[in-house]
């Protein structure tokens, strides 16, 4: 017997994402359904070796599905959620509504799965920023050896994590960059994309951060640790698919650069690509469809006490959103629901 499975959004970049992983990792599905907005109504979407055609969100009746996968923005995820919960069904959400919430666990299965249990506070369990969830899984490990004190992460986020509209502005202005009359001007970034970085991701707020540089320090607190301190800077780099971070960590203990290596090798989710040659590590390009987090460049800070530097790279449609969402339900089902 196995699961009910909505996925809400699957015409989107996530949603589509979700459906071919839960399909990879043969998710014990006796009955799925794929839900999108009125204009997109009818869509085909593959799930394995089947097709899709999506059904109308506003009119769709969420009692007796198990759980439902939504890959949509906070304003559908506002109204549509708490519909889904009510009528008995588990949300798994992408979106930022609910990550804050005191009452709603937010996951990242390799790190914090106990927090699982706090599902029936109101029948939602939120999913990371891409950003965070790539980093806790490599910071997890070492704090529990060690104990973290503070982190310095900058980011190189990928275009992909602004959606379809992003990955087509940044292949347009590099094509239009090599010919003439073809030229295409910023709308989804407030400055050009194509061979160029922006410092900016996400809203500016009063403290001069970005949004997405907050939800960094947010979330890492309310899932690793709150005593840790993190600051960070997030760039959106002309990158089509995959999230690199350079992350720099202060220890209360001293941790050896050989140990952290090989307290990476071992723990979950992480695959450790560390060689001091050329090529002997890990790229956006490389990490493209892939599950993992991929670790390289580790090496010690001797300009603090107890410090480290790694680089952190995964695929932001993977580990960064389909695939924790997808691993979020099997842990579900694995500790509370027990179908399949």
């Amino acid at each position: 017997m196995g699961y009910k499975v909505v996925v809400v959004g699957a015409t989107g970049n996530v949603g589509r994402e979700m459906l071919n992983i839960l399909a990879e990792r043969e998710f014990p599905v006796d009955e799925i359904v794929a839900l999108a907005s009125r204009k997109s109504l009818g869509t085909e979407v593959s799930f394995g070796d089947k097709t899709l055609t999506t059904k109308d969100l506003d009119t769709f009746d969420f009692t007796g599905w198990d759980m439902a996968l939504f890959a949509v923005g906070s304003e559908a995820t506002k109204k549509y959620a708490p519909k889904a919960a009510e009528a008995g069904c588990v949300v798994i959400d992408n979106s930022s509504l609910y990550r804050y919430d005191p009452d709603i666990p937010l996951i990242v299965p390799e790190v914090n799965p106990d927090a699982i249990e706090q599902y029936s506070n109101k029948n939602i369990i939120a999913n990371p920023n891409c950003s965070t969830a790539q980093m806790v899984v490599a910071l997890k490990p070492l704090h529990d050896r060690a104990k973290i004190k503070r982190v310095v992460v900058s980011t190189y986020q990928s275009v992909s994590g602004s959606g379809k509209d992003a990955i087509d502005e940044l292949w347009n202005q590099t094509k239009g960059m090599y010919v003439p009359g073809q030229e295409v001007a910023p709308s989804v970034y407030p400055k050009q994309i194509a061979f160029n970085v922006i410092p900016h991701i996400d809203v500016f707020m009063d403290s001069g951060d970005t949004k997405e540089e907050w939800k960094m320090i947010a979330e890492t607190k309310k899932i690793v640790d709150p005593s840790i301190k993190v600051t960070a800077t997030c760039v959106r780099v002309p990158v089509f698919v995959g999230h690199s971070e350079s992350i720099n960590i202060e220890f209360e203990d001293f941790l050896d650069e050989d140990e952290a290596r090989e307290i990476l090798r071992t723990a979950p989710g992480i695959l450790v690509v560390d060689k001091r040659e050329d090529g002997g590590y890990v790229t956006p390009v490389e990490c493209v469809g892939d599950f993992a987090t991929f670790i390289s460049r580790i090496r010690q800070d001797v300009t603090i006490e107890n410090g480290l530097n790694l680089w952190c790279v995964s695929d932001n449609l993977r580990k960064g959103a389909a695939l924790n969402a997808v691993q979020i339900a099997e842990l579900l089902g694995r500790r509370v629901l027990k179908k399949g």
